[in-house]
């Protein structure tokens, strides 16, 4: 079997999973081509499970100073290569064709009448997932940005029926509770980030993002983005200070990592994402990190959940190579079962998610 794997790349949550999915179908009898759209291809890093994969240049995001900046991801995308792009790809030689949300194969699937299967959190966000931060615009991005005829949504609860656990890329080493805080605020202004930090002298942080270079100023480590040096601090950290993507925090619950998280101003996604963090109980959040915050969060004690997610990516590289004939449903039913869903809080009263739930059990 020949699958083309598309992934957009303006974030590393989805090459995280990619990762995950990489390895998994690594075991399996299938020859998979990688692309990836969302960014210059210079820019990705540590990319060698993919091996000779495809680059597009896609579409992307623009954000500055922790909030995303829609005229500026207007002017920055160039419709008429990405219009290009989807016209000249050709899907003849894949007998599957899957996207995490990556928009360049998403067009091209729907002008060849290719089937397409969608794998990414965005595919959550039905009518029972919570959304906040909503507007029509976003709505319309959303729903139009990379659609798929069989939409596998990724969530920390079961809003809906198409709703798998999270994929996670987490390596087998010791997990610790040390006394640093690992931090990644990749869509804030790092320096202010940096100087907020600086007031806490007595607790060190790990800060981490793609435009650093690696330095120490005082009780702040500053470091250059790179998989098997975040992956470590990640699993020794005593707790994490994020913006509100899905795949990271995965990670920290899975790890049972302390969360105080921030959405990215103007993304519905983020924003949505924090109030089902709020209405789990899985972590704080806030909508800016100031020294007021984040000196709360550091004298508040730490409550983490007692979660373990199953291995999506190996029972989802199998549903695949099986010819995805198990149902959606089916297959979210297997995946929440065994060992975790006990042990799910509900959201909180009122929830309509909550009240499907019990309606469904």
């Amino acid at each position: 079997m020949n699958v083309l794997y598309a992934v957009q790349g303006t974030g590393q949550g989805h090459i995280s999973r990619a990762r995950a999915m990489a390895a998994a179908l690594s075991r399996l009898p299938v020859t998979v081509t990688w692309l990836f759209s969302g960014r210059p291809r210079a820019s990705f890093f540590d990319m060698e499970p993919f091996g000779n994969f495809q680059h597009r240049h896609g579409l992307s995001f623009t954000s500055r100073a922790g909030r995303l900046r829609y005229v500026s991801t207007l002017r920055n995308n160039q419709l008429q290569r990405f219009l290009r792009e989807a016209r000249e790809l050709d899907l003849t030689d894949y007998d599957l064709v899957v996207s995490d949300f990556e928009p360049v194969v998403a067009r091209a699937a729907r002008q060849q009448g290719r089937r397409l299967i969608g794998i990414g959190h965005q595919y959550a966000f039905g009518p029972e997932t919570p959304r906040a931060g909503s507007s029509w615009l976003q709505e319309k991005i959303l729903a139009g940005f990379a659609p798929a005829d069989v939409p596998l949504g990724l969530h920390w609860y079961p809003y809906a029926r198409n709703i798998l656990p999270p994929i996670l890329d987490l390596p087998d080493i010791p997990v610790v509770r040390g006394q640093h805080l690992v931090v990644y605020l990749p869509f804030e202004d790092q320096d202010s980030v940096t100087e907020t930090l600086r007031q806490f002298p007595a607790q060190q942080f790990i800060q981490y993002a793609p435009s650093l270079d690696n330095a120490t100023l005082g009780n702040v480590i500053r470091r250059r983005a790179d998989f098997n040096g975040f992956k470590r601090h990640l699993a020794s950290s005593g707790g994490v200070i994020c913006n509100s993507g899905f795949e990271l925090i995965s990670e920290c619950l899975q790890w049972r990592k302390p969360v105080l998280t921030k959405p990215l101003a103007g993304q519905m996604e983020q924003h949505s994402n924090a109030m089902a963090l709020e209405q789990l109980g899985y972590a704080k959040t806030t909508h800016k990190i100031s020294p007021e915050t984040l000196a709360a969060w550091l004298a508040t004690p730490h409550v983490t959940t007692n979660i373990r997610f199953p291995n999506v990516a190996e029972a989802l590289a199998r549903w695949l190579v099986n010819g995805c004939d198990e149902a959606v449903a089916s297959l979210s039913e297997r995946l929440w079962r065994p060992g975790i869903r006990g042990h799910i809080p509900s959201p909180r009263p009122g929830s309509r998610a909550r009240d499907k739930l019990a309606a469904r059990n």
